[in-house]
């Protein structure tokens, strides 16, 4: 008996001390969140989520009816918004858009197609897709999707898209119109997985010297590449110009991979290091394909991420040329952490380095809208069309192994910089691009005169053959008057012939895609012509 009051004696201030606990615990969690409307910040220490608290008392107490879900999104955004401009919230409902282009694929029809005169206009059918399977023709007008009418409605390009994309297997029927042809053609499409290609083209500039151009770092990016790479060296290749204008990057690993071919072995590519992220280097191996020879690498104002870490390595290894303009400055890396509810967010967890050891990001420290503003103010300050007006900070000077210097802290400048015309002598022919005037005048004459331009059986045929002559820059001069752009009768000869490439190159495009365009296009194209001299005098 004794022993039984003894253990009481020593067990009941603990058990009552747990009883009090529990009891505390449990009044708090069963308490209506409007009782700690004055005082609900200041509980639970490390366990408490002030986020969550709010959430509920808004959704409580607020004079109307919210949605819990929707400002829980708009809270996450406004977090990543504070952190970085390349932080970012995805939305479940556009997670499958937004990432698609990084996948490679999607699951549709297989067209490329604008809206023109408030139609569907079909530009080109993707080679052996879906549409090409069962007949449509580059000019065709989708008037009709599953019996619901798309023409003449103020359809919009995301409008069509939601309709004709699709799960691969299943079927969409479409009203044709088809100049030339009485009434409707119908067809039934079977939806199917259409590739997203990154390599735009790839062909002998000569007989020695390729040109490839990449618009994105896919997950598809380095197969395409390589191919691409293998077929041009069986043509003779001996030298690369690489373009990479316009490429705002993608996959980290692709584009490693492709330096990787440029690079002998144990040479430095990139590395990448962040607060909770320790320090990862990249190196070249011993697959290059390409690492003896001559290369030339093309960059611009829109060139990001993936794209610098090429142009970095080529550069910062004195392993080619730099042609072109300051490139865009993006030297962060993000993570994606897909959620339960199939949204995602794309964290910025490490800062890329290139192999001299600078950073290429631009400051951000403002906020978001003048780390963009930036990007614009560039052709407000004269820096497009004169290196002298960039002004690097001494502090972020490196130099390279064979003594050129190179900076950090805002894009790559290329070693050979090509500005933008923009004095007044260039006015006319500026405003006739900012207009797309060019192209949409291009794609009107197509479609009028495709039955003519189909005797061109090639590339090659219509590229020596095919001529812009007076009476159709004529026309095209009375279509850019009646859309506000009045002729200008003292153009230059060197602005004259760009219009008439351009005019060419966009039919061309019209009728065999970017095989028909790049190679009218670079006739006028100052990088490239400055990458073919670079090289020619290398031989």
């Amino acid at each position: 008996m004794k022993k039984i009051k003894l253990n009481l004696r020593n067990t009941l201030p603990i058990i009552l001390s747990l009883v009090l606990i529990i009891g505390i615990y449990l009044g708090y969690k069963l308490a209506p969140i409007s009782t700690y409307q004055h005082n609900f910040l200041s509980f639970r220490n490390e366990q408490y989520n002030k986020i969550n608290e709010i959430m509920g008392y808004i959704e409580q107490d607020y004079v109307d009816s919210v949605s819990r879900e929707q400002l829980s999104e708009d809270a996450i955004s406004g977090i990543l918004k504070q952190l970085d401009p390349h932080s970012q919230y995805i939305p479940a409902t556009t997670f499958e858009r937004v990432n698609e282009h990084l996948m490679g694929n999607f699951e549709g029809i297989g067209i490329q197609f604008r809206m023109e005169e408030d139609t569907i206009m079909v530009i080109q059918p993707i080679e052996d897709g879906p549409s090409e399977k069962v007949g449509i023709l580059a000019g065709d007008r989708i008037v009709m999707i599953n019996d619901s009418l798309v023409a003449g409605i103020g359809f919009s390009s995301d409008d069509a898209i939601k309709l004709l994309k699709g799960k691969r297997g299943t079927i969409v029927d479409v009203g044709i119109f088809r100049r030339g042809l009485p009434g409707l053609i119908d067809f039934s499409i079977t939806r199917d997985v259409i590739p997203t290609y990154s390599l735009d083209i790839a062909y002998m500039v000569n007989d020695s010297i390729g040109y490839i151009k990449l618009n994105k770092f896919s997950a598809t990016t380095y197969k395409e590449f390589a191919d691409a790479m293998h077929t041009l060296i069986d043509q003779g290749m001996q030298k690369l110009i690489l373009d990479l204008r316009g490429n705002a990057g993608g996959y980290l690993k692709s584009s490693i991979q492709i330096s990787d071919d440029f690079l002998e072995a144990e040479k430095l590519i990139v590395y990448t290091e962040g607060n909770n992220r320790p320090r990862d280097y990249s190196y070249a191996t011993r697959k290059g394909m390409f690492e003896q020879n001559e290369i030339v690498i093309l960059i611009d104002e829109s060139s990001a991420s993936a794209s610098e870490i090429i142009a970095g390595a080529i550069q910062d290894n004195d392993r080619g040329w730099i042609i072109g303009r300051r490139s865009f400055g993006k030297g962060l890396v993000q993570e994606q952490l897909t959620l339960p509810d199939h949204s995602a967010i794309r964290l910025t967890v490490a800062r890329y380095y290139t192999p001299t050891g600078r950073c290429i990001q631009r400051p951000y420290e403002n906020g978001n809208e003048e780390y963009y503003i930036e990007f614009y103010e560039r052709y407000m300050n004269g820096e497009m069309s004169n290196a002298d007006s960039i002004h690097f900070d001494d502090s972020l000077k490196y130099t390279t192994p064979g003594g050129k210097i190179v900076y950090g802290g805002g894009g790559i400048m290329p070693d050979i910089y090509i500005p933008l015309r923009m004095d007044e002598s260039a006015k006319y022919y500026n405003n006739l691009v900012r207009k797309g005037l060019i192209f949409r005048f291009a794609f009107k004459y197509t479609d009028k005169n495709r039955q003519m331009l189909n005797q061109y059986e090639s590339v090659e045929d219509f590229i020596s053959n095919f001529k812009v002559d007076t009476k159709l820059y004529r026309d095209f001069l009375s279509f850019a008057k009646d859309h506000g752009v009045p002729e200008d009768s003292n153009i230059e000869p060197y602005f004259r012939k760009k219009i008439d490439v351009m005019i060419k190159a966009y039919i061309s495009r019209n009728i065999f895609d970017n095989e028909g365009f790049y190679p009218v296009y670079h006739i006028t194209d100052e990088m490239f012509l400055k990458a073919m001299e670079v090289l020619s005098e290398n031989s």
